[in-house]
């Protein structure tokens, strides 16, 4: 099975920019969050002749992430569809490599890149990637025939239901991939869902990658 040579998402000038990012904006997060959680008011004691109640203090209001909680309900991947190519694989959790993400080894199984954007977060690519084998076999053979207008569906922890549509369908040569990165896989951006898998065996390598991006077409998981 030719599957070494398709099982590689190279990332090359592209996977420190989006950790830079990602770094970044987990930053600012913070920082805004810190300053709505504490109430740099005091309230004064009410004095004992005093016939008015003191003001009942003032609820903070809750940080960005928990506020946003309830309408985007994020969550780690555990299954991903996709009807009109007939794909129900399971998602497992995938870390970087020598700036390279390399799905799981069972062809039929996907990964989800853990450092980066959950699905149904409010911001970041939330990066899927799988396997093509030139023979038959990988969960993503079939990638590069969605169309515009395509459901994806992907299952979350608690089993929750994001629903997306597709946005785009690109087959990126290698090097155009690489230079295309920062973009591609951004963490700055409105919250999206990429599937990526390899795309033109030539006999013994694949040149390219298929690239999808899809977009949430609703705000909220449903159960």
């Amino acid at each position: 099975m030719a599957l070494a040579v398709g099982a590689v998402l190279l990332l090359i000038g592209g996977y420190q920019q989006v950790r830079s990012s990602s770094s970044a904006a987990d930053g600012r997060q913070q920082t805004a969050a810190g300053p709505s959680s504490v109430s740099g008011r005091a309230t004064p004691p009410a004095s004992a002749g005093s016939a008015h109640p003191s003001p009942k203090p003032t609820r903070p209001a809750p940080p960005p992430e928990v506020r946003s909680a309830g309408r985007l309900k994020p969550g780690d991947p555990v299954r991903v569809s996709v009807p009109s190519l007939g794909i129900s694989a399971r998602v497992l959790r995938i870390r970087a490599r020598d700036r390279a993400l390399i799905p799981p080894s069972n062809p039929r199984l996907i990964g989800w890149w853990s450092e980066g954007a959950r699905p149904g977060a409010a911001k970041g690519s939330a990066i899927i990637t799988g396997h093509t084998v030139h023979d038959g076999g990988g969960a993503f053979d079939d990638l590069g025939e969605l169309t515009t207008g395509d459901a994806v569906t992907v299952t979350t922890t608690g089993q929750r239901t994001l629903r997306y549509v597709v946005a785009s369908v690109t087959v990126y040569r290698k090097k155009a991939l690489a230079k295309q990165a920062a973009r591609i896989f951004s963490q700055s951006g409105p919250g999206r869902l990429v599937l990526v898998t390899c795309e033109d065996w030539d006999g013994s390598a694949y040149l390219s990658n298929a690239v999808v991006i899809a977009k949430p077409t609703t705000s909220r998981g449903t159960p």
